[in-house]
C-alpha cells in the first residue's frame, strides 16, 4: 500500500495542519513551518511545538516533511543573499528538530549567471556549514531536483550527485525527487522503460538508499521544457500511464509520496490522493 499525502496549511496554528491532513485522507503530509514568502520567522512557541508533536503522534500520520521557504538561494553569488540563505536553512533545520519533523526539503537555488560549477560549490559550502551549525540530531536535509529553468542548480541527477559528493555529513542528507521537475528537466517518465532508466541512473550516481521522499506532481509543460508548473496527477504531460509505472516501481513503492498539486474545479487534494491510490493499485 502506498504512503501518500499532500502539502497542507498551518494557518491559525501549526498543530492544526495535522487535522487538515487527516481530512484530506493523508498517510503522510508536508508543511511550511512558517510564512514561505518572507525572510524573517517568528520563533516557535514550545507549547505549540509540543501540541504539534502530540497531534502527529495521536494521528498515526507520518513521516512529516517540512519545506524550505521560497526566498533562500544557497547557490547565489550575492554574499548578502547567500548569508541570509545559510541562516534561513540553519533556522529551519532547528525548527524541524523542535517539531520532531524528520525531513526538510530544500531547493538548491540559482547561480544567477555565475555558472553551474560556481553555483554547486556555493551549495556545497552552505550545506556543510549548516549541518555543523544547526546541531539538529536526526533531521535529514533532502536536496530536491529542479525543473531545468535558466540558471538553476540541481536539475540533473549528475548535478545532485556532485553536490552530495562534496558534503561531509553524508548521513544527514538525502534526495527528494520531484516528478514534475524531472520531466520538465528532460527525464521522460511516461513508459516503464523510461521510469526504469531514470531510477537506474539515480541508483548508479547517488544510490536509491538516499532517495527518501517523492514529490508526486504531473507537469503542465513539455518534456525538457523547463516549466515548473504542477498539474493534477494523470492530467498533465506525464499522464495516468506514466504515474502507473512510477507508482509501481520498487524504488518508489515504499516511500512517502507528497502531492503538491492544484486545488481547482477539476480536483482537490483528496481527489489527487485517491487518484494516486487508484493508479498504484491499492
Amino acid at each position: 500500500m502506498v504512503q501518500v499525502g499532500c502539502h497542507v496549511s498551518i494557518a491559525g496554528s501549526i498543530d492544526l495542519a495535522v487535522g487538515r491532513a487527516r481530512e484530506r485522507g493523508c498517510d503522510t503530509f508536508q508543511i511550511f513551518s512558517r510564512n514561505p514568502r518572507g525572510w524573517s520567522a517568528k520563533d516557535l512557541d514550545f507549547e505549540v511545538a509540543d501540541a504539534f508533536r502530540a497531534a502527529v503522534g495521536a494521528s498515526g500520520l507520518g513521516p512529516v516533511v517540512d519545506h524550505m521557504p521560497y526566498l533562500p538561494n544557497p547557490a547565489s553569488p550575492d554574499d548578502g543573499i547567500y548569508e541570509k540563505s545559510v541562516a534561513a536553512l540553519t533556522g529551519e533545520l532547528r525548527r524541524c528538530s523542535l517539531l520532531g519533523i524528520p525531513y526538510l526539503v530544500t531547493h538548491l537555488g540559482h547561480h544567477r549567471g555565475a555558472g553551474t560549477d560556481a553555483g554547486q560549490e556555493r551549495v556545497i559550502a552552505a550545506v556543510n556549514r549548516v549541518l555543523v551549525d544547526a546541531e539538529v540530531g536526526d533531521v535529514v536535509l533532502l536536496l530536491e531536483n529542479t525543473a531545468g529553468e535558466k540558471n538553476s542548480v540541481g536539475s540533473t541527477i549528475a548535478d545532485i550527485s556532485r553536490i552530495m559528493d562534496g558534503i561531509d555529513a553524508k548521513g544527514k542528507i538525502g534526495v527528494c525527487f520531484d516528478t514534475c521537475h524531472a520531466f520538465a528537466a528532460g527525464y521522460d517518465l511516461r513508459t516503464a522503460e523510461d521510469v526504469d532508466a531514470v531510477f537506474g541512473e539515480l541508483d548508479d550516481l547517488i544510490g536509491l538508499e538516499h532517495l527518501r521522499v517523492v514529490h508526486l506532481n504531473d507537469c503542465k509543460g513539455t518534456l525538457g521544457g523547463g516549466l515548473d508548473r504542477h498539474e493534477h496527477i494523470g492530467l498533465g504531460s506525464i499522464g495516468e500511464e506514466g504515474f502507473r509505472h512510477i507508482l509501481r516501481h520498487p524504488a518508489v513503492r515504499d516511500l512517502p509520496l507528497i502531492c503538491e498539486t492544484p486545488v481547482d474545479e477539476h480536483r482537490d487534494d483528496a481527489g489527487n490522493i485517491a487518484k494516486v491510490r487508484e493508479l498504484a493499485g491499492t
